[in-house]
């Protein structure tokens, strides 16, 4: 997708929730990070040029680090996140530079995605598509979060799930199959 589609799907993920064009756009602090990153990332994966790129990527560095004060919220333009993506509140995300995320996910506040394990164990994790992580979550190491997978507040995920799943817990376990619908 484009750049311009990857913002208006973020922004029409944002409306769904309940916000309108003013809202979103002057008083969303989780809109604003993304839109940063949608803009730092299409330079990062298109722009070729090593002078012209080393030189925008230095003002993205600039604005990303503007955007984290100002939000809380650490996106890096490395980080790959498909189209639809939601952050529910203000504040304390970080991403690894080497987080994948799927499309359609949603995260709410102080969620950490990091990097985590020893030896070939240590690695970033891949998120699937329409998962929802809730406040408080740490997700880490080298694991695959499949599809529709849910992972309540307050949990530390260090271990794969499958698709609808639902986790719980520090350490998370598996409390259920319903996976994310009704959280996306």
């Amino acid at each position: 997708m484009i750049v311009s589609a990857l913002i208006a799907s973020d922004y029409r993920k944002y409306k769904k929730y309940g916000g309108n064009f003013i809202s979103i756009l002057f008083f969303t602090q989780g809109f604003w990070a993304i839109f940063q990153y949608r803009i730092s990332n299409a330079i990062y994966r298109r722009i070729k040029i090593p002078i012209f790129r080393h030189f925008l990527l230095f003002i993205c560095l600039i604005w990303q680090k503007f955007t984290e004060i100002i939000t809380g919220i650490s996106i890096p333009y490395s980080v790959s996140i498909g189209h639809s993506f939601y952050i529910g509140h203000f504040g304390g995300i970080i991403l690894n530079a080497n987080t994948v995320l799927g499309n359609n996910c949603n995260i709410s506040q102080n969620v950490t995605i990091g990097v985590s394990g020893l030896g070939e164990k240590r690695g970033v994790p891949i998120i699937g598509n329409n998962v929802y992580i809730g406040a408080n979550s740490v997700v880490a190491g080298k694991i695959v979060i499949a599809d529709n997978v849910l992972i309540g507040a307050c949990s530390l995920v260090t271990t794969d799930a499958k698709n609808h799943d639902v986790l719980l817990g520090v350490p998370a376990v598996v409390i259920s199959n319903k996976g994310s619908e009704g959280y996306i």
